[in-house]
């Protein structure tokens, strides 16, 4: 029987001793709307129990760690996945052959002879060789005499068809060039846009938890308050 030492809880509507009522007023909104989840006719005006309370505020801290768990699970899953798509991007920057055409892998060959000591080597071989046998094997009266006019003719044509042909190879190398420059732009610009997303995430992490934080330890402190209340008394 409800008597003026006791009071009716506007929740459980059990009776509890008046030194444990609580309004709805001085109950912490965070709180309060755990309380009005299980209660929607709960409101300010009303009142419940410290028990009761601390049964809310319990849940509420028990639900803010099991967010932040999940919240740092995420973050983490995020941080994998976004390293597993930067493997994926800079394996396509690795060199391509690619199709070429019968035109394109003569350029390529020629331009890779001409350019080495190889060919150096073997060409001052071949002059050498031409000049020694028209001088002194032929004496000089041989199809090409000094000042060997055949061999100038010889070089000049093959200079002449030489330096297109590496012209066409040294095009290709700068289209490729050209298009490796692109995806490394791709990769640093990506690397970069990630970076900023992950301070933004870590920022709002971080504000996230000390406004929480904050928030438990005033909690906490109204239920230490409320114990020493009951143990005074």
């Amino acid at each position: 029987m409800n008597t003026s030492n006791t009071f009716i809880s506007d929740i459980s509507k059990k009776e509890f001793p008046m030194v444990e009522k609580v309004s709805g007023k001085t109950i912490r909104n965070p709180i309060l709307a755990l309380v009005q989840k299980d209660f929607p006719d709960f409101n300010e005006d009303k009142f419940l129990a410290i028990s009761e309370l601390n049964l809310y505020r319990e849940k509420y801290i028990s639900n803010y760690l099991s967010v932040e768990i999940g919240e740092l699970s995420n973050l983490e899953t995020k941080v994998i996945g976004s390293l597993k798509e930067d493997v994926s991007l800079v394996n396509t920057v690795e060199d391509e052959i690619g199709v070429r055409t019968f035109g394109q892998i003569v350029a390529d060959r020629v331009a890779t002879f001409g350019g080495s000591w190889k060919f150096i080597i073997l060409f001052g071989i071949f002059i050498v060789l031409w000049i020694l046998a028209n001088i002194y094997i032929l004496m000089n009266k041989g199809f090409d005499p000094y000042p060997f006019i055949l061999l100038n003719l010889i070089l000049s044509c093959l200079a002449a068809l030489q330096a297109p042909v590496i012209m066409m190879s040294q095009n290709r190398q700068e289209e490729k060039d050209r298009e490796r420059a692109k995806k490394d732009y791709m990769i640093n610009l990506k690397s970069e846009l990630e970076i900023r997303m992950l301070h933004e995430k870590l920022d709002h992490l971080i504000m996230h938890q000390q406004e929480e934080l904050i928030e438990i330890q005033k909690v906490q402190i109204e239920m230490m308050n409320d114990i020493l209340t009951r143990i005074s008394k």
